[in-house]
């Protein structure tokens, strides 16, 4: 079922921002947890980080689900710099290898930004990509509903003439693969209702208890990974 989501949208409060303190707390949950009791599977996955995060946080996720059974990659394309005209072209092109290389559809996963670009990979490369799982990714609005606003407003860009594009290029193109999109109603940084997705009936949603910046370490976020990798 879709979680419903109350409108008018906004970005997260000051006070949600501050409570994004508890990745630390996330960090060492993921740590301490055990994979024990996980569904396990097989074959790749690759795991595309957030706005200015790189594949070194999400050493942690790639090696749990590594002990799941999986082949997992990072994007190896360093710091997520936010120009996704630029990133998407060789993401598609890191999917497409391998998918070559395996002989098999991969599996993304992508955290924030990470989980948008995954998305459209997957649109760009439909026959290399088996599933998509977001983590806490702004499908709705773009940057306008997430406490980086104001910085895009500082650089003299229309919030609303590029929510109202990415919201036209969601509606018009279809998910050629399964989606789970998982959030976090206590998410400091992006705001939850945007995660889920209002177009394409198929999304599987699922609610995760970490903070936004520790959904790659909470073991509750890598329960709801694995049983969503692990699907039909």
């Amino acid at each position: 079922m879709k979680p419903r989501v109350s409108s008018p949208l906004t970005a997260p409060s000051p006070w949600l921002l501050l409570s994004e303190a508890r990745v630390g707390l996330d960090l060492a949950r993921g740590l301490l947890g055990s994979t024990r009791g996980l569904p396990k599977g097989h074959g790749p996955v690759l795991v595309v980080p957030g706005y200015q995060a790189s594949d070194f946080e999400t050493t942690l996720l790639r090696r749990k689900l590594g002990a799941l059974g999986y082949t997992v990659y990072g994007w190896g394309q360093g710091r997520n710099h936010g120009r996704t005209g630029k990133l998407l072209p060789a993401l598609t092109e890191r999917v497409r290898a391998l998918h070559r290389r395996h002989a098999l559809p991969v599996r993304l996963i992508g955290w924030s930004l990470g989980g948008v670009l995954a998305r459209d990979a997957a649109r760009e490369a439909p026959e290399a990509v088996a599933q998509v799982v977001t983590l806490g990714s702004p499908i709705v609005g773009g940057p306008k509903y997430t406490v980086f606003a104001k910085g895009y407003r500082k650089q003299g860009l229309d919030l609303d003439q590029l929510a109202a594009k990415a919201d036209a290029r969601e509606a018009s193109r279809p998910l050629p693969c399964p989606v789970t999109a998982i959030y976090a109603k206590q998410d400091g940084i992006v705001a939850w209702g945007s995660c889920i997705d209002p177009n394409h009936p198929g999304v599987r949603h699922a609610e995760t208890t970490a903070s936004h910046f520790g959904m790659p370490f909470h073991p509750h976020t890598l329960r709801l990974i694995a049983e969503a990798l692990s699907a039909p």
